[in-house]
């Protein structure tokens, strides 16, 4: 498995100010991607974005599109939003009938295949079928709202994650969502994430672009220790 050369800095959305998406995407242009939370209030107990707010999200993004659906029924729904241009559509293992049939599927529609695991939910689900994602979304809090408190005890998960994706020779992205800040991302970085997903610590912070570089600096140098 590659080591990134850089670690990837994703914004979520879900803190941005709704009434100016506009201006607040234009804000993350040195992210990597437009992380958006879509949540459908049955799989989760929150509702955000839907199919057309993602479609005018992706077209005025100068970023791609990094979409996690935190939604039931995903072998039905995920395939609109890569036919929306979304260059990464994430699925929750938990809520998907045959995910290796869905991950195919959006991958012959030009899209990366992310799947996502609940702090709950064993690593060990994904070892045999991890050559069929592009992704592994290792959720470091509950998911369902933002601004959650970061869960330590997901990162043995997340380094045998890592192990396993080394043993394979598998380069599957292992991205971490969940409570990601200047005092975290350190951890993840350490335990194998190489993508990151952060709200409130870019949203929040008076200079969004020096935010954006410090997480990475961050990550960049932590993995190297790792």
């Amino acid at each position: 498995m590659n080591l990134p050369t850089s670690p990837r800095i994703n914004p979520s959305i879900l803190a941005a100010d709704f009434v100016n998406m506009q201006r607040d995407l234009a804000r993350i242009a040195t992210a990597d991607f437009a992380h958006v939370d879509v949540m459908d209030n049955h799989f989760v107990p929150n509702l955000t974005f839907g199919p057309q707010m993602v479609e005018r999200i992706q077209a005025t993004s100068p970023i791609p599109l990094d979409v996690h659906l935190m939604i039931s029924d995903p072998d039905r729904w995920a395939p609109g939003y890569a036919e929306l241009g979304a260059a990464s559509v994430t699925f929750h293992l938990e809520a998907a009938a045959d995910p290796v049939t869905l991950a195919r599927r959006l991958r012959d529609m030009g899209a990366r295949a992310g799947v996502a695991i609940k702090p709950g939910t064993a690593g060990e689900a994904l070892y045999d079928i991890l050559d069929e994602f592009d992704q592994v979304l290792v959720m470091t809090v509950e998911p369902g709202f933002g601004g959650q408190g970061f869960m330590p005890e997901t990162m043995p998960k997340l380094r045998a994650l890592r192990d396993e994706a080394r043993r394979r020779g598998s380069d599957v992205w292992l991205q971490v969502d969940g409570g990601i800040s200047a005092s975290t991302i350190e951890q993840a970085a350490q335990a194998g994430a190489d993508t990151f997903v952060a709200g409130s610590a870019v949203y929040g912070a008076d200079d969004i672009e020096a935010a954006v570089t410090r997480l990475r600096d961050l990550a960049r140098a932590a993995s190297l220790e790792s």
